[in-house]
């Protein structure tokens, strides 16, 4: 019989030395262009533990969200328009348009707008469990991250891992 400490090795070494979070829940987000900032949206409302806003008041924050973000480019510009990819005016323009995904840039100026850490989650690679792929915003904190999940294909959805959870060891 294996120990637990045992199956937490061959669990760490079968996801790159990665935790798999095995207890979670996902709360599907629409695949609009906007599926990350109503991500943020939902995740923040979670973490503030203020009301979920339904699928009206979530598009009209995402876009919001989406404008403080662009603003936050243009604030920070000397220090964030060399990871921008093209002409950094081009690229912030574009963002700003509500049918845009966002991607890495984008959840980094997030979580400055918000002042919240941002953690992505992606399936592990037998797809029982998450794993942890970025982090963003911690210095405001490393507890209780807004939480998301990467689909791949430039989808995401919110994501909850229960508090005071740690990885869960599988085989």
């Amino acid at each position: 019989m294996l120990s637990r400490e045992r199956i937490s090795e061959i669990s760490a070494s079968s996801t790159h030395g990665k935790k798999v979070y095995t207890d979670y829940s996902v709360t599907g987000i629409p695949g609009d262009g906007r599926c990350l900032f109503r991500s943020v949206v939902h995740g923040a409302c979670v973490r503030s533990r203020k009301t979920i806003p339904n699928e009206d008041l979530q598009r009209k924050l995402a876009d919001e969200l989406r404008s403080m973000v662009a603003d936050e480019f243009v604030s920070r510009r000397e220090e964030t328009e060399w990871f921008v990819e093209g002409d950094f005016d081009t690229y912030v323009s574009q963002i700003r348009q509500p049918h845009v995904w966002g991607g890495e840039p984008e959840l980094f100026m997030a979580s400055h707008v918000l002042q919240m850490p941002i953690t992505v989650y992606m399936r592990d690679e037998d797809g029982g469990g998450l794993i942890s792929i970025a982090e963003y915003g911690q210095e405001y904190g490393k507890e209780d991250p807004v939480q998301l999940l990467y689909h791949g294909f430039g989808h995401y959805d919110s994501l909850q891992i229960p508090a005071n959870r740690g990885p869960e060891a599988r085989m």
